[in-house]
């Protein structure tokens, strides 16, 4: 597989749990159609993820409808169920499905910590072959370029949210947690992370 050209306009796959998804995300997904005129990012909730065995603490059906909610904000963000099943959700395989479907050239929206673990991932080598890699980088994190891979740096984002936080907030009932309103509401409206 010949990685395109970086003239051609990409879609970026922005792929994760999203247990919630959370400001960080979107301020992400902005920032990475803005940068390197991405002119879509595909979210996609992960069905099972392979990285996390004891799965997700929402159901799936909540996560997507999650995500649907906070990506209205953004004519360029779009949800995607090709994940959806109980079936691992392992990257080389929905990257190739979404190449069967005809979407493409891919960029593969990552954060620096995932990174640089690549190498662990099954078929490393064919993902990095089949896309462009844009790594969210945080001071002080390394990671390493793997042969062959080309690589996208979006630095100089302040995210300091992670989705246990954000859980763990909730549980306390804490006023201003950082998830889109539409979000919370639907938290709220459905018990989700024991919020009250």
């Amino acid at each position: 597989m010949i990685p395109v050209p970086r003239t051609a306009k990409h879609t970026a796959l922005f792929g994760g749990t999203f247990d919630p998804i959370h400001n960080a995300h979107i301020e992400i997904a902005r920032a990475a159609a803005e940068r390197f005129d991405v002119a879509k990012i595909l979210f996609i909730p992960a069905g099972n993820p392979p990285h996390k065995p004891e799965g997700a603490i929402a159901p799936y059906e909540d996560r997507v409808r999650m995500v649907e909610l906070a990506c209205a904000v953004d004519s360029r963000f779009e949800v995607s169920r090709i994940e959806e099943g109980s079936t691992r959700s392992y990257s080389i395989l929905t990257i190739e499905k979404l190449q069967a479907l005809g979407v493409g050239p891919l960029s593969f929206l990552i954060g620096g910590d995932a990174f640089a673990d690549i190498r662990s991932w099954y078929r490393w080598r064919d993902v990095a072959a089949s896309v462009e890699f844009i790594v969210v980088t945080r001071p002080g994190a390394g990671w390493e370029k793997p042969p062959g891979a080309i690589v996208h740096e979006l630095s100089g984002l302040r995210l300091p949210i992670s989705s246990s936080e954000i859980r763990a907030q909730l549980m306390r009932g804490e006023p201003g947690v950082p998830v889109p309103g539409a979000v919370l509401n639907y938290i709220r409206e459905h018990g989700l992370y024991g919020s009250r």
